[in-house]
């Protein structure tokens, strides 16, 4: 494919016949798009990309190019093509260009565009596809062309390089945790179908307790005395004897064959697990600080002075689990500022997904209600001849989202002052909607620390009660005030 071929794609010549009944370039709607003359042009020098696994097709502003060649040009996906098209660009004197985030296709056409010096708006695929008749791949670069030169296309948010490799690191962990619970799945499977109920009396399989006894299991020991010998003497969850009987079943080869295959590949699994926490580890040492905090932002004014932060009870580290083996709270401080740990139902390891996934630079969102709703956790507004359709929060597809609403749940079971909120929500408005409201709090409290570069100051349990029994009492007096009636407390009315 040459990559400097200009669109129309020269093709073989047809019939007369088929020339009669084929429709025009213009019936066909591969004309240039006429432009608007009422709206101005706010980027004059922008570009559209139209993304596709195979090809790239690219249209730069009609003045850009010589007079009888066509703004429009189709590009290749490979290395060699993509500097081409980077070039081309360059020297039609484009600055900014637009495109849709098309899969993963994108990815390397950004990080060309990105180097290349352009600047880059990544737009929602969502906000273009309900545009009518314009489904073809020269429309579509036309059409964002078009747009990105109105100024009506919003980029997605995309942190900046040495957040994008955290995050990826991270993503594929996931996938690297995702297998090791499979593979433990297989093995409480042949398990169960040699009715070894190892699982029922251990908590974990893959603990030291359960993978001690599967490694005794797969050498050949066979006498469940021997077996129950290997538990570990802090296991409440069962006593000796019934351990003795759980382990005795139906020793089949082929489930066996299965069991071995299935811890190999969990070992496996767990090796390249600890690769991948290394490199982690490695990633968040590159990660420079630029500055604690921005300058012209100024914290809200506390007249009083600040407490000392309240530290989070220590739990004693598991060693077995998916979790991290090396405790990363030092590191994560000095890339946030702050010790995100503190604030309530937030370990290491959510701290870590979360300043993968947005960064630490809170001035992408100019406040806390947008930063929510670029997290899907503000109600939705759906009106239409003046009443409310919908308030249902949008459907968004955040890792951050999904692992605060995952914490909300874990948080309504504390005795804090969130805790409470979660629960006074929840009889509100049941638990999922509980959830979304915690998560939001959640959110409003990473931003106000990450941005204004505050130690998290945990609100008191009463404080918080006697702020809540207040809000009631002014709620029944205005009840009260409404119906004709007077509020008095209990004493007094007698």
């Amino acid at each position: 494919m040459n990559c400097n071929s200009v669109y129309p794609i020269p093709m073989k010549r047809p019939s007369n016949k088929a020339r009669r009944s084929a429709p025009s370039i213009a019936t066909r709607g591969e004309g240039p798009i006429r432009p608007a003359t009422s709206l101005p042009v706010v980027h004059p020098h922008a570009a559209g990309i139209d993304v596709g696994a195979s090809e790239l097709y690219v249209c730069v502003p009609e003045d850009a190019v010589s007079p009888g060649d066509s703004p429009v040009r189709r590009f290749g996906v490979f290395t060699g093509e993509l500097d081409k098209l980077v070039e081309w660009l360059q020297s039609c004197g484009v600055k900014t260009v637009a495109m849709e985030s098309t899969g993963v296709y994108w990815i390397p056409l950004y990080q060309k565009l990105e180097a290349g010096g352009l600047e880059v708006v990544l737009a929602n695929a969502r906000h273009l596809r309900q545009v009518p008749g314009r489904k073809t791949d020269v429309k579509d670069c036309q059409w964002l062309q078009r747009l990105h030169s109105y100024g009506m296309l919003q980029g997605s948010f995309r942190p900046s390089e040495e957040y994008c490799r955290l995050r990826s690191l991270m993503r594929h962990r996931e996938n690297l945790v995702d297998g090791c619970v499979k593979q433990v799945q297989y093995m409480q499977k042949a398990l169960d179908q040699m009715n070894v109920r190892l699982h029922q009396v251990v908590s974990d399989l893959n603990g030291e307790t359960g993978l001690r006894i599967l490694d005794a299991i797969l050498a050949g020991e066979r006498d469940p005395k021997n077996l129950t010998s290997l538990r570990d003497e802090r296991i409440k969850r069962s006593t000796p004897p019934e351990m003795e009987a759980a382990l005795q079943g139906d020793w089949r080869e082929e489930q066996l064959f299965i069991l071995q295959q299935a811890r190999e590949t969990y070992r496996f699994v767990e090796r390249q697990l600890a690769q991948c926490d290394a490199q982690i580890e490695k990633v968040l040492q590159q990660i420079v600080v630029v500055a604690a905090r921005e300058p012209s932002l100024e914290p809200p004014p506390n007249p009083t002075a600040a407490p000392t932060p309240r530290k989070k009870k220590e739990r004693r580290s598991r060693k077995t689990g998916h979790g991290l083996k090396r405790d990363l709270r030092a590191e994560l401080q000095r890339i946030c500022g702050v010790d995100l740990t503190q604030v309530i139902g937030l370990n290491v390891l959510s701290v870590l997904i979360i300043i993968s996934e947005i960064g630490v630079n809170m001035s992408r969102w100019r406040s806390a209600k947008a930063f929510c709703s670029w997290l899907g956790l503000n109600p939705g507004n759906k009106i239409s001849g003046g009443r409310v359709l919908s308030s249902r929060t949008p459907h968004v597809v955040n890792r951050v989202s999904l692992l605060l609403r995952t914490l909300a749940t874990a948080v309504g079971r504390s005795e804090t002052w969130l805790g409470i909120f979660h629960r006074r929500m929840k009889a509100r408005l049941g638990p999922a909607g509980a959830n979304t409201a915690t998560a939001r709090k959640l959110a409003c409290l990473i931003y106000h620390l990450l941005k204004y570069q505050e130690q998290y100051i945990d609100v008191d349990t009463l404080m918080y009660a006697e702020k809540i029994q207040r809000i009631r009492l002014n709620k029944l007096r205005k009840t009260a005030q409404e119906l004709g009636f007077e509020l008095l407390p209990i004493k007094e009315a007698a």
